[in-house]
């Protein structure tokens, strides 16, 4: 697979997730479960690697995975503890779960197309 298409993937990949929990997280702080600032914690980490994501900036891919981590484990806890949402916090685990492996695959791929890495020790 070339960098391209798994930049397009993992690009439309990832506004679903910051769209699909965003309207969660809104719709939680809206009927009153989570406080405005319980959500507002939950929705800002999700903007942090927005532009580099956009720009496909491979050092953002490398390092938005980490923050996809954090939503892994509310996604994971949500299938484990409710059978009400089980179908959304399904497709939470399973979105994230080809991110969680499109990022790095990305970011290793489109770095070595710009040359990019750790520089060799001289000797």
């Amino acid at each position: 697979m070339n960098s391209t298409r798994l930049f397009q993937l993992c690009r439309a990949g990832y506004l679903a997730l910051v769209l699909m929990l965003s309207a969660w997280f809104i719709n939680k702080g809206i009927t009153g479960e989570y406080s405005l600032v319980f959500t507002a914690m939950w929705i800002i980490p999700l903007f942090f690697p927005l532009k580099g994501i956009i720009q496909g900036k491979p050092y953002t891919y490398a390092w938005a995975s980490y923050i996809i981590c954090v939503y892994m484990l509310h996604g994971l806890t949500l299938l484990y503890v409710t059978e009400k949402y089980f179908v959304f916090a399904l497709v939470e685990v399973l979105l994230l779960g080809a991110l969680l492996i499109g990022f790095p695959f990305y970011a290793r791929i489109r770095g070595k197309e710009l040359g990019l890495g750790l520089k060799k020790k001289k000797k």
